[in-house]
């Protein structure tokens, strides 16, 4: 600050005082604000950043991870294409925008892109975006679909406002925060009518016993302490929260997995485990994610190649 000659050295000294209290103050109220409303654990990300270096070893921790790509891969697939009234054999989600959040090493993100999808992967991790990156260049296809980004969904927002078609987060919403925030900030980068996906734990004994005593403590199928129960999410809570942010719940459906035979199956019960299916509420005059196939298959041949996952 510059003073006019004629201001004492005690009014200077006030004046400085002020500012610095002033200064002080904006500091201190931005960092509680964005403490407490950021939807990142950092207790989480220490425990994942153990693991970073292993998200494609298919026998390894994140096994089961793998297997689930069996179900919840067709589950968004059929999910979008039974919105749409056309479709496109061979990349069957081009032209639709997907954000993976706390993609980790790509699992989910690689066989999305491969569907045809612009896939872009978010982790707060820069060391999961690392082992992601890396392996998506073994594939020139790939590398061209998938971007990664080394960020929380709060971070993109800005940027991002209504930019996506569809979201997904799976095995992310019992790791995070604030999940009142998360979701909210899922509502803002989602076009209006874009589907959000959803896959996690409800929180009932029977899901403590095997997600925590079993399969971390006694089979070991996943890192002891890589789940908290407490921050298990019922799929009531969970809906009541996407209906407040503006979500419609289209889908519930149960999902078993069977460590003995490592594969993952859709059951009607969600004591366990489970995935859901919202869809943003619409805004006239805006597109939706059944636009962008039907754009792509208008403006693009029939191709006679079958669907892989």
């Amino acid at each position: 600050r510059i003073f006019p000659p004629h201001i004492s050295a005690d009014m200077k000294y006030r004046y400085w005082f002020r500012d610095i209290q002033f200064s002080l103050f904006r500091f201190t109220v931005k960092r509680l604000f964005s403490t407490s409303h950021s939807s990142v654990d950092s207790k989480e990300m220490k425990k994942f950043q153990l693991l970073a270096h292993k998200w494609w070893d298919e026998e390894g921790e994140f096994s089961a991870l793998h297997s689930m790509n069996d179900i919840r891969v067709p589950f968004i697939r059929d999910t979008l294409l039974n919105m749409s009234s056309n479709y496109h054999l061979g990349n069957p989600l081009s032209g639709v925008k997907i954000l993976d959040v706390g993609c980790g090493g790509g699992l989910l993100s690689e066989p999305l892109g491969r569907l045809g999808a612009s896939v872009t992967g978010i982790d707060p991790l820069e060391d999961n975006i690392r082992t992601a990156d890396q392996h998506k260049s073994f594939d020139p296809v790939l590398a061209k679909r998938i971007q990664y980004k080394s960020s929380s969904l709060e971070e993109i927002v800005e940027e991002s406002m209504e930019t996506f078609d569809v979201i997904v987060a799976s095995e992310v919403v019992e790791h995070v925060a604030d999940l009142e925030t998360f979701i909210k900030c899922c509502s803002q980068v989602l076009k209006p009518e874009g589907s959000l996906f959803i896959t996690t734990i409800n929180k009932t004994q029977l899901s403590y016993v095997l997600g925590v005593v079993v399969a971390e403590k006694i089979i070991g199928i996943v890192p002891e302490g890589t789940h908290e129960w407490e921050k298990f999410v019922p799929p009531e809570e969970l809906e009541r929260l996407l209906e407040s942010s503006g979500f419609s719940v289209k889908t519930v459906n149960g999902m078993l997995y069977n460590p003995l035979s490592g594969l993952w199956s859709w059951m009607e019960s969600t004591s366990v485990n489970y995935a859901m299916h919202a869809v943003k509420s619409g805004a006239q005059g805006q597109s939706s994610p059944t636009d962008a196939l039907s754009e792509m298959e208008s403006e693009q041949p029939s191709a006679t190649a079958g669907t892989t996952v």
